[in-house]
């Protein structure tokens, strides 16, 4: 693991280097472009450097190809790489203007749907990269609208359509008859205080609600209460989650060889397969943003590519996950930093009624 990785203070300045020229150039580098940019200062002298790069990459974090006499950074030197992004000595935030910017995207967002969704083109747009935002099961069926239609006495049809387009519908048996009167006023309830929200989050507010305010809505609430415990708000468990993708086309910027970009499109076209990648490297309780080096141990198509992701929350709950995915070239700590920007940027946005 790069994690455990221990080499001395100069081979990291050299292998850092590396990195960081190669994120810039994409070339290999050689030992004498390095002498010229250390100007053998700190007895960093060519020859110095030459043996500094000859164990780095015995352990295997450089790489020769073909017969450049440069070398490229290994995954395991990325890993590396992003391990050191991790400490203080490293940190930076993000500028005020790549700030607002992200900010300003998002003006006008009314829905955990519609931000996730503009999520996939901002983070698209500041790596170049693709940018992929997951909604999480539960967010995929929040609520869009819902409308009850008194069938016969005691008899409802509850229609519930989700921000993702999904329609359920189904006949709620009740035991206290609704005047289509009352049907219309908790209709128009729920669809004015909880819009956007999701099905468990609506379910569970309802409840605190009815508690707290059964004296002030009496009549209002027990409608309510009626109508959700036969159940007009009962979460489909078969719904899969909504997943956006975007900016695929960055990837064909880069040299890349004909039949690795016919498996990395088709990989990235999988939308299932991006699915479970997320749902196996990003943890919706970690607080961090997750950097995966190497995707294709999960993916053979993914060969050079970098997921870097993060949960984002409302509150308690899960909203999603957004990511990048890109080559290993990326800009590691900015892309670190807007996917964390963003992932909390979504609990400013969405704050919960008090």
């Amino acid at each position: 693991m790069a994690s455990d990785l221990r080499i001395s203070s100069r081979e990291r300045l050299v292998l850092t280097t590396i990195i960081e020229n190669y994120i810039a150039t994409g070339e290999p580098v050689a030992s004498q472009a390095l002498a010229r940019q250390f100007g053998n200062k700190d007895g960093m002298s060519a020859a110095t450097i030459r043996n500094i790069m000859a164990s780095l990459d015995e352990a295997g974090l450089l790489d020769q190809p073909h017969t450049s006499a440069g070398r490229i950074p290994t995954a395991q030197a990325f890993r590396f790489y992003v391990d050191q992004l991790a400490g203080p000595a490293r940190s930076t935030q993000l500028t005020p203007e790549r700030r607002e910017q992200i900010e300003d995207s998002f003006i006008g967002v009314g829905s955990s749907q519609q931000f996730l969704e503009r999520t996939s083109h901002v983070l698209a747009l500041i790596s170049s990269g693709v940018g992929v935002a997951l909604a999480s099961v539960r967010e995929a069926q929040a609520l869009e609208h819902i409308h009850f239609s008194r069938l016969t006495r005691g008899r409802v049809l509850a229609v519930v359509v989700t921000t993702s387009g999904v329609v359920q519908d189904r006949v709620l048996m009740l035991d206290r008859d609704l005047s289509l009167p009352e049907l219309e006023t908790a209709a128009r309830f729920l669809n004015e205080n909880f819009h956007g929200w999701s099905i468990d989050r609506i379910r569970a507010e309802l409840g605190r609600r009815i508690d707290a305010e059964r004296s002030e809505y009496d009549q209002l609430m027990s409608s309510v209460e009626e109508l959700c415990r036969k159940g007009a708000l009962q979460g489909d468990a078969g719904q899969g989650p909504t997943i956006f993708v975007e900016g695929v086309a960055n990837l064909l910027a880069g040299e890349i060889d004909r039949e690795r970009l016919r498996l990395m499109l088709g990989a990235l076209e999988a939308k299932q397969r991006l699915i479970e990648l997320l749902n196996a490297y990003v943890d919706a309780r970690q607080q961090s943003v997750r950097v995966v080096v190497g995707l294709e141990e999960a993916i053979p198509g993914m060969h050079n590519l970098v997921l870097i992701g993060a949960p984002a929350r409302l509150g308690a709950e899960s909203l999603g996950t957004v990511a990048v995915i890109a080559p290993t070239r990326i800009q590691y700590q900015e892309t670190i930093n807007a996917v964390s920007y963003i992932a909390q940027l979504s609990d400013r946005i969405f704050q919960p009624p008090q």
